[in-house]
């Protein structure tokens, strides 16, 4: 897992820049908070604003990005204000933390801005239950929250602002429906529901650390769109907290707070945090994990009988997570990765219609957009099939069903980029069976996209004729392939799941 995290692809070094952009970001403002003479739990308050500032606001275009950002106190300071009012009423507080949660969650139905804001919402309320605030902390709370985001914002959009000179990246979001049809209402319900138990069980265990249950909660729900992707994220929640512990045991335990050697390491693991999220979960959370006792330790709280708490409170959210998702408006994962399936063999379809038309002549046709759109597709159908294709998915039928699909997929979004990069050529040129093989292309994702038994099948080419364009040649080549690809697609999307994967 190490080695996977370490040699993962990183185009455009986008995560290394990411990385270290947030060490430059999050180190200047804790600094500021200190030479503004704020106490240390408000520079730790400053710090970990802008490490959600610089890490949940993911908007596509980089004035939306600002513009998220400077709503971020909006509605970052009310909550605040609202959990340290709380801090004396616990039933009081308890329910509005639980309020914070499911419209958090909901919030998300607004996309990347409504997702940011939730987040720091409720990290708002976590952040007061970390760190004990009380009604007479809140000025220097809120000062050193807003001087962070100044100074992160600084970093981001001026000093270092690498997205400006990066196209708009492509993000897609599952079809809108309504009422409890719709994904984020059936996650608030859950995620309100998995934070109520958490919440309980965080209280028998501790009357003072009940809130890491509830942030347990809060990031597993975070990304996951069925139960199956929900479990998984549970059980690496678990893992990376276990892993973080038992460094934290060895390095933040013995360190006693020391300023120096634990504000570099912090600054590890802001790194760490960054670098890991995209590709590796348990490893975020490991980085995670070792910056919260590190954090403890400067607050002078931290020793091994309190990591051992992290874990227990760790688990207590994963478990009230694992049982929301199984017992409260449950989202199969079928359900989940069928839809994200479908709309990317749309693209694919779109993707051939635009490059047909581009080498028909057209000035306008473009498949470029598509081409882009389909690559964030099959990465949200990548994400969905994960928990199938996870070593320890004991069902080895759907395992090796969702590997053939993606591998299937993979080979198509392969030939559709050939296809447009033929399409792009200056050389390219028109051909009569261009028109056919995108006809049967489309009639194979139509078949596909049909309910019954598999329909796909895979027709003979037109017989070549002498003296035809080589772009056209090349382009047939990617159509024949992507034809292919799409008849062997039948088997494994139109056969039960649970039975064995046999040839189409």
């Amino acid at each position: 897992m190490l080695k996977r995290m370490l040699v993962a692809q990183d185009p455009g070094r986008l995560r290394l820049r990411s990385s270290a952009r947030a060490v430059l970001g999050i180190g200047p403002a804790v600094t500021l908070s200190g030479l503004a003479s704020h106490s240390l739990p408000a520079a730790v308050a400053g710090g970990l604003a802008a490490l959600l500032a610089l890490f949940t606001v993911t908007d596509a275009q980089v004035r939306d990005q600002a513009l998220t950002t400077s709503l971020l106190p909006v509605v970052g300071f009310p909550v605040l204000a609202l959990a340290t009012a709380l801090h004396d009423y616990p039933v009081a507080r308890d329910s509005a933390f639980l309020a914070v949660v499911c419209a958090g969650v909901y919030a998300r139905r607004w996309g990347p801005r409504g997702h940011a804001l939730g987040v720091f919402a409720f990290m708002a309320f976590f952040m007061a239950q970390f760190l004990h605030a009380v009604p007479g902390q809140l000025p220097e709370l809120c000062a050193a929250v807003a001087l962070s985001l100044i100074t992160a914002s600084a970093v981001r959009f001026g000093a270092w602002c690498y997205e400006r000179r990066l196209p708009a990246p492509v993000v897609p979001a599952l079809q809108g429906s309504r009422g409890l049809a719709r994904a984020t209402t059936r996650q608030a319900i859950q995620a309100t529901a998995a934070s109520a138990f958490a919440l309980g069980i965080g209280q028998l265990l501790s009357v003072d650390r009940w809130y890491w249950a509830v942030g347990t909660v809060w990031w597993v729900f975070v990304n996951t769109a069925s139960r199956g992707e929900t479990l998984v994220r549970s059980f690496r929640r678990v893992l990376g907290t276990v892993a973080g512990i038992a460094v934290g045991l060895l390095v933040a335990v013995p360190l006693h707070g020391a300023t120096v050697p634990t504000t570099a390491l912090v600054a590890v693991c802001v790194f760490g945090i960054f670098y890991t999220a995209a590709v590796s979960y348990s490893w975020m959370v490991f980085f995670v994990t070792v910056m919260a006792g590190l954090l403890y330790g400067l607050l002078g709280v931290l020793n091994p009988g309190l990591l051992v708490l992290r874990l227990t409170e760790t688990g207590a959210g994963a478990l009230g997570s694992a049982l929301a998702v199984l017992l409260v408006l449950p989202v199969t994962l079928h359900a989940t990765t069928d839809a994200w399936i479908q709309r990317a063999l749309r693209c694919v379809h779109a993707c051939t219609a635009g490059a047909a038309a581009r080498l028909a002549g057209s000035p306008t046709a473009d498949p470029g957009p598509q081409v882009a759109e389909l690559e964030a597709l099959l990465g949200r159908v990548r994400l969905s099939l994960a928990p199938l294709v996870h070593p320890l998915n004991p069902l080895r039928a759907r395992k090796a069903r969702a590997r053939k699909i993606l591998a299937l997929l993979d080979l198509c979004a392969r030939e559709v980029r050939g296809l447009a990069a033929v399409a792009a050529a200056p050389d390219a040129s028109h051909d009569a069976r261009l028109g056919a093989a995108c006809r049967r292309v489309e009639a194979a994702v139509l078949a596909l996209a049909q309910p019954g038994p598999a329909r796909a099948e895979l027709h003979a080419a037109p017989a070549h004729t002498p003296h035809h364009h080589p772009g056209a040649e090349a382009a047939l080549a990617h159509l024949h392939a992507l034809e292919r690809a799409l008849a062997e697609l039948a088997a494994p999307l139109r056969t039960s799941p649970r039975a064995p994967l046999v040839p189409a």
